[in-house]
């Protein structure tokens, strides 16, 4: 990795993080200057001294796709679209209650072997089995993410009014589910019917955004005592439990898959409102907010050790939460808030300006009990709103940008293992959804965010004086499926034009060795004007990036 790409992600990020409070004004003033120039240009940071490969950077660093509702009721053509754009892995949610039977009773069905697939309806799987089937025909990877809601049998008792299928859920019964599901997709099971085994499952998530209330309940005791945390120890141990027995031991098992806010005032989060994810994590691994060791009642209420003995013997009693594969996380920005800045009032946050926090937490606290695991953070769902249709989310060019420049930030980070794209379509006008981070409108017409994803770009720093170089970074995310298929050695121009009418001008050549796609190289521009990336897939017509400014002089 080139030394600019490392200083910009790393270090102007510690420096972000720092004690947790409201970063120096000087600091504070700087970064809003960058932020500016962002919007006018292409970023802010410092630029390597030196032409670097991306392979430098460690590998793999994954491209993973969000799209659920196209992936279960199109999966052939939503994994078609997906590899066209260089997806390296989708992401599929697998709600228990879609697949157990009697879902809605108060009790399971007598006789029900709820470790065993073959007692689930055939017709639950169906979707599922299709998308893996699909999936594994394409070459492209699945990471596959058991979330609620739960069957209502197994839920706890005295649920207040409401979302179904989250409170209290019974670790015991999802652990049997996660049995069965693990057996499922072990790559050796046949389902009903004959035919070939279903392909195997390597990557896996355990429940989604545990910290919000809508999805885990109850968060707490008013704004006091955490209890999801609790609860969503016992699923995860549950869930270990089961993927150890059915031979996935040594698959990729993420923990987490936090929301990156909460709130912090008032009496909240009480039952269904949303827990900030550094607090959550606190009481997940039981630990104060000077992160040392709850004790006593304090302890106890939260389903913690109580005593210094029984906390040595935390770590084996749950062991997933010291030996899982990664952290999951959802770190999208706040409002139009450039990728690079945290929100210095909410120190408890976990967007992507301010995983460092996360990161630093996480390795303070498995110190703490001894272990010297390191998670590397995976990003599982991201994306930016845009205006239009979303009358308060970014205008179109800019979140462009932004989704270039975050995917920057995230590559630029060794403790970040993927950078992942929430959505393909926005929802449509009526479905009472404003969450429009899709590529596409509603209607299926590209936004300019579909190009920056496919092609990303990224000039750290988008201005030098004449005669010297500027670091363009960018990715041709569809390159190592189109050089597996073809064989062939993979090429991204690098094109300037003094201005966007063009006509355009090839720079560079940049052969496409990194096994991800990425490339980081130095470009000696002839005057002020746009550069924008360049390639001519097997098949099709010639793929732009977005233009991006340089200014020289």
């Amino acid at each position: 990795m080139a030394s600019g790409a490392r200083h910009y992600g790393v270090t102007i990020l510690a420096r972000l993080s720092g004690p947790l409070s409201k970063p120096p004004v000087r600091l504070a003033l700087a970064l809003a200057a960058c932020a500016l120039l962002a919007l006018a240009a292409t970023g802010c940071g410092g630029g390597s001294k030196s032409a670097t490969s991306a392979t430098s950077h460690r590998s793999p660093f994954e491209s993973i796709f969000g799209a659920d509702v196209a992936l279960r009721t199109n999966p052939t053509g939503t994994l078609d679209l997906l590899r066209s754009l260089g997806v390296t892995r989708v992401k599929v949610m697998l709600p228990w209650s879609h697949v157990a039977p009697a879902a809605q009773a108060s009790s399971p069905p007598a006789g029900f072997r709820a470790t065993d697939p073959a007692a689930y309806p055939t017709s639950g799987w169906a979707p599922y089995d299709a998308i893996m089937r699909a999936a594994h025909t394409r070459g492209v990877g699945v990471d596959l993410t058991v979330v609620q809601p739960a069957p209502q049998w197994a839920t706890g008792a005295g649920a207040p009014s409401g979302p179904s299928g989250i409170w209290k859920p019974s670790a015991t019964a999802f652990g049997a589910f996660m049995r069965a599901v693990g057996t499922r997709y072990s790559g050796h099971y046949k389902p009903a019917g004959g035919g070939s085994p279903l392909p195997r499952v390597d990557f896996w998530g355990v429940w989604n955004e545990p910290n919000y209330g809508q999805d885990l309940a109850p968060q707490a005791i008013g704004s006091t005592i955490e209890i999801a945390p609790r609860l969503y120890r016992g699923l995860l141990d549950a869930a270990y439990a089961s993927l150890q027995a059915t031979g996935h031991g040594q698959d990729t098992i993420l923990i987490g898959d936090i929301a990156p806010r909460g709130i912090t005032v008032g009496d909240a989060p009480g039952n269904f409102s949303g827990m900030v994810p550094l607090r959550f994590v606190r009481a997940l691994y039981c630990v104060g907010s000077h992160l040392t060791p709850l004790r006593g009642s304090a302890a106890t209420l939260r389903g913690c050790p109580a005593t210094a003995a029984a906390s040595r013997a935390f770590p084996a009693q749950h062991p997933v939460l010291f030996r899982a594969s990664g952290f999951a996380v959802h770190p999208y920005p706040q409002g139009r808030t450039p990728p690079n800045l945290p929100n210095s009032f909410e120190p408890d946050y976990a967007d992507l300006g301010a995983l460092v926090n996360l990161e630093h937490l996480l390795d303070r606290v498995l110190t703490g009990y001894g272990s010297s695991k390191r998670f590397d953070l995976w990003s599982t769902e991201f994306g930016y709103k845009t205006d239009p249709p979303y009358a308060s989310g970014l205008p179109l060019s800019t979140a462009a940008l932004y989704l270039n420049w975050s995917e920057y930030i995230s590559w630029s980070n060794p403790r970040i293992r993927s950078y992942d794209q929430y959505l393909i379509t926005d929802p449509a006008p009526n479905s009472g959804s404003s969450f429009d981070t899709g590529l596409e409108y509603a209607s299926g017409a590209p936004k300019p965010t579909l190009a920056a994803f496919r092609l990303p770009l990224f000039l750290p720093r988008a201005h030098a004086g004449r005669g010297h170089a500027i670091e363009v970074w960018g990715c041709i995310r569809p390159a190592p499926y189109a050089q597996r298929d073809t064989g062939s050695q993979q090429t991204a121009q690098v094109e300037f034009a003094r201005t966007p009418a063009g006509p355009f001008t090839v720079l560079d050549h940049v052969p496409i060795t990194d096994p991800d796609g990425y490339f980081d190289v130095q470009v000696k521009f002839p005057a002020s004007g746009v550069v924008r990336l360049s390639w001519t897939p097997p098949h099709g017509p010639v793929q732009h990036s977005r233009m991006a400014t340089v200014a020289i002089g």
